[in-house]
C-alpha cells in the first residue's frame, strides 16, 4: 500500500528547506512509511528577472527596508537552527529566478532522482550560497546526483518544458495554493507550511492504521 505525497516547493524558499528537514526526520523514524513523493513547481517570485537580482535590493524592496527584512527572516533563522540546518544568509549575493531550477527537478524526476535534485539545490543555495539560476551551477548540481551535466546544460539553453512548468505553477495557484511548502496527502488533504516531525509521525500512523483496518 502506497500513498502519494505531492510537495509544492521552491528551491529558494527557506520554509520549504525547513519543512523537508522535518519530513525527513519523521520518515527516517518509520522506514516502512507508505509515502511516494513527487515534487511540484511553485515560484515564490514568478516575475523575477531571468538573471535574478541583487539579494539585498530584493529583500529591502519586498520587506520595506533593511529592518523589515531582518524582522521577516528572524523566525526563519530560529526554526532553521532548531531543525539543525545551516542557512548562510550573509554569503548570498543574488536572489535567482528559479524557473530553470524547477526544470532540473522535473528532468531529475524522469531519472528517479527528484528528491536528490531538491536536496542538492537546497544545499547549493542555502549552505553554499551559489546562484541556482545559473546554468553552469545547475549543470554541476546535475552532475553531483548522477545526471549528465552536458545534456542538462544543453536542455537549459532551450525552451524545453518552460511552458509546462509555468502551467503547473499556475494550476496550483488556481487551486488555491498561495504559499509553500504545501503538502498534499493522497490527492485529498492539503498540509500547508513547515510542519514539525511529530505531525508527520501522526499522519503516517493514521494512514498505516487505516491500511491495517482495511486489510483485516
Amino acid at each position: 500500500m502506497t500513498v502519494k505525497l505531492d510537495i509544492l516547493s521552491d528551491p529558494i524558499c527557506p520554509w520549504c528547506y525547513i519543512g523537508k528537514a522535518h519530513l525527513d526526520k519523521a520518515l527516517a523514524r518509520i522506514p516502512n512509511h507508505p509515502f511516494v513523493i513527487e515534487w511540484h513547481p511553485f515560484q515564490l517570485n514568478p516575475d523575477m528577472p531571468a538573471k535574478g537580482m541583487d539579494r539585498r535590493e530584493y529583500l529591502e524592496t519586498k520587506f520595506g527596508g533593511q529592518d523589515g527584512a531582518v524582522k521577516a527572516y528572524a523566525p526563519v533563522v530560529e526554526h532553521a537552527q532548531q531543525a539543525g540546518l545551516t542557512i548562510n544568509f550573509e554569503a548570498m549575493k543574488r536572489t535567482p529566478n528559479t524557473l530553470d531550477a524547477h526544470r532540473l527537478i522535473h528532468w531529475a524526476g524522469i531519472e528517479d532522482k527528484q528528491t536528490q535534485a531538491v536536496d542538492a539545490l537546497f544545499q547549493a543555495y542555502f549552505v553554499d550560497a551559489r546562484d541556482i539560476g545559473d546554468s553552469e551551477v545547475l549543470g554541476d548540481i546535475a552532475d553531483s546526483i548522477g545526471m549528465d551535466a552536458a545534456v542538462v546544460q544543453k536542455l537549459l539553453s532551450t525552451d524545453n518544458d518552460i511552458d509546462d512548468i509555468k502551467a503547473r505553477d499556475a494550476h496550483s495557484r488556481e487551486m488555491g495554493v498561495s504559499s509553500v511548502p504545501t503538502f498534499i496527502v493522497d490527492n485529498k488533504h492539503a498540509v500547508p507550511g513547515a510542519q514539525p516531525p511529530e505531525l508527520w509521525l501522526k499522519v503516517i500512523a493514521e494512514i498505516m492504521d487505516q491500511v491495517e483496518t482495511s486489510n483485516s
